[in-house]
């Protein structure tokens, strides 16, 4: 491409992830979203989080999951790693069984980055 040619775009540098629209992505940023992205791609995932936003209190026990999603512990266990690998909840244990909440700041983030 012909330099004249090249747009001129800034990248935000103090923007954690700035909004795909409006500012050039560096490899890092689109990372981090496209992680993000990725875990929202799925009808569990989807499920779980519209789950923990109604929880009273915001959170929920990984018991409570199962019996509403239809699914077995472990599939349960597996969409709650994707999810807190994304950083879309968090977990805190307590005795044998993990209490999830969402983690709102990040679900923030993903929808400004797709704010046009």
């Amino acid at each position: 491409m012909d330099a004249q040619c090249r747009p001129t775009i800034e990248v935000a540098e103090d923007a954690c992830c700035p909004s795909i629209f409006h500012s050039l992505l560096d490899t890092d940023a689109a990372g981090a979203l496209a992680r993000g992205f990725q875990a929202l791609a799925d009808p569990a995932r989807l499920r779980v989080l519209s789950m923990l936003a109604e929880a009273p209190g915001g959170e929920v026990c990984v018991c409570h999951f199962v019996e509403p999603l239809g699914k077995s512990q472990p599939t349960v266990s597996h969409h709650l790693k994707v999810l807190t690998e994304a950083g879309l909840v968090h977990g805190e244990r307590r005795g044998k069984w993990v209490w999830y909440s969402l983690d709102r700041a990040r679900l923030a983030e993903l929808r400004a980055a797709i704010d046009a």
